[in-house]
């Protein structure tokens, strides 16, 4: 069973302490009597051993506190496996899935479950998804694999293919529209990890990186109202594509933070959205989709391109049917 944990190797400083005496004194968050209850339970570990209170600590000693277990959200957790060989997996991630561990997730996360499902010790997920974007997560089985492809990202060697359903009416194809510019905290929205768009420098708020993504429209939705977008990211940085669109004035359906109103994302974290919320949202994630990968093998340097379509719910609400 997979634990969240804490690691203390234990200083020269600390040596001779009385375990339970050393933890009290160093983590006041809790009570004496309630790390003795916590040592009960045998949540911790002293160099792989179960600990007692009156253990002697040593200079070198490793100390790992098992935190207990939390009620996490439930997610979506089937997952499929695109290609596997001996250095890599690529996964079609279902949403919503957090990749890693994180806030309230931490066995529910593809993280975890990449470890559970393919005993992989450490899964290096190479790129990641937002837990409500579904689609292609490259996942590394050993650090030079991991390594190699990071460098094809870093160096924008990796062609990435999204698929994207907004609010309003997109120029038609085969229009382009180049939105080239600048992300940086947004001073202007009351959630302080809001990023901006903006299209000049010279508006952008300082701390801002340049961001480029070109989108086109594909056939027209049958649900009146949406446009279905091919977005391809020239740069990786995080929320670009939902914030560019938002700037562009087509938000993304389903997001709560660069959606139609920001609002949504504060009532969501506070679990009281109404059922009004959920009309204006139509649906319960973003209708974001990483749908196309192709970079150069790690080890053979073999182009390799993958694919995953677009989902049954997006399929739906393009439909027009209930999703």
């Amino acid at each position: 069973m997979m634990h969240r944990k804490n690691s203390v190797l234990i200083g020269s400083q600390q040596a001779g302490q009385h375990l339970l005496d050393f933890i009290s004194h160093r983590f006041t968050y809790r009570s004496r009597t309630e790390w003795q209850a916590e040592l009960a339970a045998d949540r911790f570990l002293l160099n792989h051993i179960a600990a007692r209170g009156e253990d002697l600590l040593a200079h070198g000693d490793l100390l790992v506190y098992l935190m207990p277990a939390l009620a996490e959200p439930e997610v979506d957790r089937n997952y499929t496996v695109i290609h596997e060989d001996d250095d890599l997996l690529v996964i079609n991630k279902p949403a919503p899935l957090p990749c890693h561990p994180g806030g309230r997730f931490f066995a529910h996360t593809l993280w975890a479950l990449l470890k559970e499902k393919h005993g992989l010790d450490e899964p290096r997920l190479v790129n990641r998804l937002d837990r409500e974007t579904s689609g292609l997560v490259l996942v590394a089985k050993n650090k030079a694999a991991a390594r190699l492809c990071q460098e094809q990202f870093a160096r924008r060697r990796v062609e990435k293919v999204y698929l994207v359903v907004v609010e309003g009416d997109f120029p038609d194809t085969p229009v382009t529209v180049e939105a080239t510019g600048w992300l940086g905290p947004d001073p202007d929205s009351a959630i302080r990890k809001k990023i901006r768009f903006s299209p000049a420098q010279k508006d952008a708020p300082p701390g801002a990186v340049e961001a480029g993504t070109t989108f086109r429209r594909l056939a027209g939705p049958g649900n009146p109202g949406l446009s279905l977008l091919e977005a391809r990211p020239h740069t990786g940085r995080c929320h670009q594509i939902r914030a560019t669109l938002l700037h562009l004035g087509f938000p993304v359906v389903g997001d709560k933070l660069y959606g139609v109103d920001e609002q949504l994302f504060l009532r969501f974290k506070e679990d009281r959205l109404s059922g009004a919320d959920h009309t204006i949202l139509r649906l319960p994630r973003q209708a974001l989709h990483a749908t196309g990968l192709r970079l150069n093998h790690p080890a053979s340097g073999e182009e390799m391109t993958f694919s995953a379509p677009l989902p049954p719910e997006l399929q739906d609400l393009l439909a027009g049917r209930q999703v």
